[in-house]
């Protein structure tokens, strides 16, 4: 029988048209994924939660107790009466630099004590003492960087907008005040009357220098989910060519293994047994790179690497349920799964609060959203608990049961059926045992 040359192996249909396919829907898949869940962040913004602390004491002026703070308060929650784009959380400021510290929120607005009683010294007829300057009322702005940049920087541009609102408001009171005592200002007073808060932005919740801006968190939980998709990918072909299923190619030479007859289920416990030790070689090296030689930004080392090791074992192991279950469309399916979907709804980059609603589903179970909550827990919020990593130890806990469950139940499945990959000589077929006993040159 002739042999197949190359050019009458591309004449055939089948072969454009199933890896046209294939491509046509990885490229669609990838495109509609990646651009659609960052395409319009602020259009799909929805309760990015901000904190509202509001320390004023209040002051008398005119005669009567007043609280500006308990007015800007009032005013942006009336605004924020249609524009459901912020959750505007009044809180105290302990407990406000308490859900900085966990991620909880993407920035506060800040009123002091002393609010009230710095406006209503500049709408006050007295001068202030010689010597003296008035102190100007002032609103800070924080921001919280290690909950995601574009997030703190959406919450400080809505918490400036609110405090120059409040300062204009405020003005036309000062300036109503000011006409009514019938004395001329001068023009540059009647400027400073007209915005005289300072709105003054402050880090709530300050990274390293090198936790790349808050990110370091988010690059080091997708390096560990590649390094898991790599390792099953390099376990599943080293076990394989082990059983005598493969062969292996070096350079021009073609080395195979002699087959050896096995169920799947033993090649599966095979392989994960491998990707155990794999991830415990894997997640030492990252964490060596990333924080010995890179200086990453990080505490609780120990914690760090046992959570390294277990994400890239758990990923890993689940790559190889989808490859035992589904063969070769295993791998793509893994990369849908681990990369394809999950970068876009890890909220990592763009919060979940900006990702349009099947995003926001996705992030619920896809497995990048809970382990970059996990890491940024260790690396930027001491490791709290309630910072997202009992959540990411919980989700790793049910992904590695999932995956055990379904790969040894499907692989038991293909046995019992007798779906073996190469048949055995007690099956009467074993025309693969003479390619496979003799190493050949390619």
């Amino acid at each position: 029988m002739p042999q197949p040359t190359p050019p009458s192996v591309l004449r055939r249909p089948r072969l454009w048209i199933g890896t046209g396919l294939i491509a046509a829907v990885v490229s669609m898949l990838f495109a509609l994924l990646y651009v659609g869940g960052n395409v319009n962040p602020k259009g799909n913004l929805r309760d990015l939660p901000v904190a509202l602390v509001n320390a004023d004491s209040g002051a008398d002026a005119g005669g009567r107790h007043v609280n500006l703070g308990d007015q800007v308060v009032a005013g942006i929650q009336k605004a924020a009466e249609g524009d459901k784009s912020f959750d505007w959380q009044v809180v105290s400021r302990e407990e406000a630099d308490k859900r900085l510290g966990r991620g909880k929120v993407f920035g506060a607005l800040v009123i002091p004590k002393d609010f009230s009683a710095t406006v209503a010294a500049l709408g006050s007829p007295q001068p202030a003492p010689q010597g003296k300057a008035a102190t100007p009322p002032t609103l800070t702005v924080l921001t919280n960087q290690s909950a995601g940049s574009i997030g703190s920087s959406m919450s400080s541009q809505a918490a400036q907008k609110a405090a120059h609102a409040a300062s204009a408001q405020i003005g036309q009171e000062l300036l109503k005040q000011a006409a009514a005592q019938k004395a001329p200002l001068p023009t540059a007073a009647q400027l400073k009357l007209a915005d005289p808060v300072t709105v003054t932005v402050a880090d709530g919740h300050p990274v390293g220098s090198r936790s790349a801006m808050g990110l370091s968190a988010f690059y080091y939980a997708l390096v560990l989910v590649v390094c898991g998709m790599l390792g099953a990918n390099l376990v599943n072909s080293q076990v394989d060519t082990a059983l005598g299923y493969l062969h292996t190619d070096y350079g021009p030479v073609r080395k195979r293994e002699p087959v050896q007859h096995t169920s799947r289920v033993r090649t599966l416990a095979v392989g994960i047994a491998l990707m155990l030790g794999m991830a415990l070689v894997m997640g030492t090296l990252v964490e060596v790179a990333t924080v010995g030689i890179l200086d990453m930004d990080a505490s609780h080392l120990g914690l760090l690497w046992l959570y390294s090791v277990a994400t890239i074992a758990v990923v890993g192991i689940g790559g190889l349920a989808l490859f035992a279950a589904f063969g070769t469309p295993g791998m793509l399916l893994a990369t849908i799964v681990f990369v394809a979907m999950a970068v876009p709804s890890s909220g990592a980059t763009v919060p979940l609060q900006a990702l349009p609603g099947f995003f926001r589903t996705l992030s619920e179970f896809e497995p990048l959203r809970q382990l970059t909550e996990g890491t940024r827990a260790i690396l930027y919020y001491g490791a709290q608990a309630d910072a997202g990593l009992t959540r990411a130890w919980a989700s790793m806990g049910i992904a590695l049961v999932a995956a055990l469950v379904f790969g040894f139940a499907v692989t038991r499945l293909y046995d019992r059926k007798g779906l073996h990959r190469i048949p055995s000589p007690a099956d009467g077929s074993e025309t693969a045992a003479p390619e496979a006993a003799a190493p050949a040159a390619g």
